[in-house]
């Protein structure tokens, strides 16, 4: 039975297993040009050599300071900018590919943004914004307004009393269901979403992370969620990715990631979580320094001008992203046999 009036069962698809990637990513690289008088032929190093798989029905949380890369890895993910290089392959087929057009792709991929305004049409009611994916996609008008409706509801918006308004007339959580519910109009399996939550109240994040939750149980959903709030992102991921100045510094379970770091990054971020508790409170600077100009990045480690384990060798070789455990990957050479760091354990750890 369709969850979904007009709709096929979202279940005839094979969503998967958790052992299966959804979506890999291999070698993806994106450098803006700077437009400035004497700056020559620089260019903005935003993501520079990004590696990571989705699996199939899990939620992948990706963190990391402002300028790390999430959001420009999100936007080349769904193709709104052009990839400099580097594969992607959805469920075993290259995207941008005869197999595979981006169009095709984006029936099964959507996103959800931050701004919940910007990213709604002002002209357009809330029924229509809903139903607009389906109909250029084929689907008849009346069976794509009956999705939308059924779409508002199932998000908590009573369709009789909102499908006829304009976003200017609904709340930023309202109009945050909204785009959840268009993201949904098409029935995709892969949903990213950039900072979806950040610009609402605490109660309201609430609400919309436990919907998150159940839509992606009740549709047999895989999420990319991108956010700066670790509480978040340990709240809702399966497994976390950190960045760092448009690489990956670590990879791996939320439980292990956000518990255990390996990174010393990672371990910053945790450190620099706010508490109410008065006896937890930061006396010291987790981190010192500004992250480095993404135009001209240090060598070695991007990390080391920041890091309290910085060795010289820090500075001569760039960290690959080693596995460490069973699915925990990290750049960092004090994790590394061999590596010539001086804290690096002297076997590798059986993965």
């Amino acid at each position: 039975m369709s969850v979904i009036p007009g709709t096929p069962d979202p279940f005839a698809q094979d969503r998967g297993g958790p052992a299966q990637p959804l979506l890999t990513v291999a070698g993806l690289f994106k450098h803006f040009p700077v437009r400035k008088a004497g700056a020559g032929k620089q260019v903005v190093r935003a993501v520079d050599g990004v590696d990571f798989e989705v699996l199939k029905g899990e939620t992948l949380g990706i963190v990391g300071e402002s300028g790390c890369g999430k959001s420009t890895t999100a936007k080349l993910l769904m193709g709104l900018i052009e990839r400099d290089a580097g594969t992607l392959l959805y469920d075993g087929q290259p995207v941008g590919a005869r197999a595979m057009p981006w169009r095709a792709y984006r029936r099964q991929a959507q996103m959800v943004f931050q701004d919940s305004y910007a990213s709604l049409n002002p002209r357009m009611t809330v029924e229509q914004s809903v139903a607009f994916g389906p109909r250029v996609n084929g689907v008849p008008g009346r069976q794509a307004v009956e999705r939308a409706r059924a779409l508002l509801a199932r998000v908590g918006l009573e369709p009789h009393r909102f499908a006829g308004r304009y976003p200017h007339e609904i709340s930023g959580g309202q109009r945050q269901r909204v785009n959840i519910a268009r993201a949904l109009a098409l029935e995709p399996r892969l949903v990213l979403l950039d900072e979806a939550v950040s610009a609402l109240d605490k109660s309201v994040e609430a609400q919309v992370l436990n919907l998150l939750l159940d839509l992606k149980q009740e549709f047999g959903l895989t999420y990319v969620f991108i956010s700066h709030d670790l509480n978040v992102v340990r709240f809702i991921s399966d497994r976390v990715m950190v960045m760092y100045l448009g690489r990956v510094a670590e990879i791996g379970p939320s439980d292990t990631v956000l518990a255990a770091p390996e990174h010393p990054y990672t371990g910053a971020l945790l450190a620099s979580m706010p508490s109410l508790d008065p006896d937890a409170r930061t006396e010291v600077a987790p981190l010192a320094g500004d992250p480095p100009n993404p135009i001209n990045p240090p060598s070695g480690c991007r990390f080391h001008p920041r890091c309290r384990l910085a060795e010289p060798v820090c500075a001569a070789s760039e960290p690959p992203l080693d596995p460490l455990g069973p699915g925990h990957s990290v750049a960092c050479l004090a994790r590394q046999p061999g590596s010539g760091h001086g804290l690096a354990p002297r076997e590798r750890i059986a993965a």
